[in-house]
């Protein structure tokens, strides 16, 4: 089992410049990085990002990316910004603000005698009556400036903290969105039911709820979760087989990798491998009946945010892996799985870029990171080039 990215690697080649070549101004922070199975080359596309949440790559090239006060950044291949306007008004404070961006399945799609569907769809902390929400919107791209904005979900019940809002993204492939609401701060409200707190729900592009959902018939449970007895989950990826996969924050230590399997519980408050934060006491039992339990348990203090699969031809041996970000540990980490089983865990990058907030796979299969702080920045990590 590989725990370092300090072992012998072995280099590939690759003809084509769209891998090996360097983005349009990018700068190089690292000509080549070695791992277990990749020699890997890490770039810096751009700067001057305030908190960075998440990034979503546009198909005539560049990348939107949202910045945490409440900002929606074009980036240009050559690292140019430009900031647009028509984003919600966000209540940026303390773990708020504008959080995650993806694009519609069909963006980008339109042609001159069918409406195409270039919606980008935003999560963030809205203020309202007894605090502050995790709410969906969208709106249309149309030059400079997000156009037709629409709130699609709003939890329904506010929160007076500003923390644990989750917000993570993701659609499956028969078309319905997966996102994740954090418990907010108030543990015992991921398993109520009738709370979308500590919750992921399942909504359709249009923000309604499909008919196949696992709660529509139970009374007890709203009709949009998908699942509960979560804390905070910033990590999320749907699987080339379909499987959903979050990483989820612990309170201190415990933090989780799970299987998303439709009305299952996953145990938040009352399970968890993780501690007080006062008295450093586990909380909770570590497995309880009708609680799903973690794949995967992060050791130590890993803060994920940020989790995708690798697939396409830029890294062959890690085809089917997830690479998971961490905040607190500053590390990109590779997962190897068989079935729900990790058989293979290597960190890839440990502090090379600092907090890494976002993690996605590019069309080329290479990946696009984002990293947390006040003059974050927007990166690459593709294979390295041949001496």
């Amino acid at each position: 089992m590989s725990l370092t990215r300090h072992s012998l690697a072995t280099a590939l080649l690759f003809a084509g410049a769209l891998l090996t070549g360097p983005a349009l101004g990018a700068e190089v922070i690292a000509s080549r990085l070695s791992t277990d199975h990749h020699d890997l080359r890490l770039e810096r596309v751009a700067t001057g990002l305030e908190h960075p949440w998440a990034s979503a790559e546009l198909p005539g090239g560049g990348w939107l990316v949202t910045e945490r006060p409440g900002r929606l950044s074009r980036i240009d291949t050559d690292g140019r910004v430009t900031r647009l306007a028509g984003v919600p008004e966000v209540d940026a404070a303390s773990q708020g603000g504008l959080l995650d961006v993806v694009l519609h399945p069909d963006f980008g799609q339109s042609t001159g005698q069918v409406e195409g569907r270039d919606w980008v769809y935003l999560t963030w902390s809205q203020a309202g009556p007894g605090g502050h929400a995790t709410t969906l919107s969208r709106g249309r791209l149309e030059g400079d400036a997000l156009v037709a904005l629409e709130t699609l979900f709003t939890q329904n019940r506010f929160a007076p903290t500003r923390h644990h809002y989750g917000s993570r993204l993701a659609w499956r492939a028969d078309g319905t969105l997966l996102m994740s609401v954090g418990e907010r701060g108030r543990p015992q409200r991921a398993q109520d039911g009738g709370d979308h707190t500590g919750s992921f729900v399942r909504l359709t592009a249009e923000g309604g709820v499909p008919a196949d959902n696992p709660f529509v018939d139970d009374d007890a449970v709203l009709d949009e979760i998908f699942t509960l007895g979560h804390r905070n989950p910033q990590g999320l990826t749907v699987a080339t087989d379909g499987t959903a996969w979050s990483t989820e924050h612990g309170p201190r230590t415990g933090d989780e990798l799970n299987r998303l399997v439709a009305g299952e519980n996953y145990g938040w408050p009352l399970v968890s491998r993780g501690n007080d934060y006062a008295t450093n006491q586990p909380i909770g039992r570590d497995s309880a009946p009708g609680m799903r339990d973690p794949v995967h348990v992060f050791a130590g203090r890993f803060a994920p945010s940020g989790l995708a699969e690798v697939t396409g031809d830029a890294f062959p041996a890690w085809r089917g892996d997830l690479l998971a970000g961490g905040l607190r540990s500053e590390r990109l980490v590779r997962l190897s799985l068989n079935g729900d089983r990790v058989v293979e865990r290597e960190v890839i990058l440990e502090g090379e870029i600092g907090r890494i907030r976002d993690v996605r796979l590019a069309r080329d299969g290479t990946l696009t990171l984002l990293s947390d702080s006040a003059d974050g920045g927007l990166y690459r990590l593709l294979p390295a080039a041949a001496d």
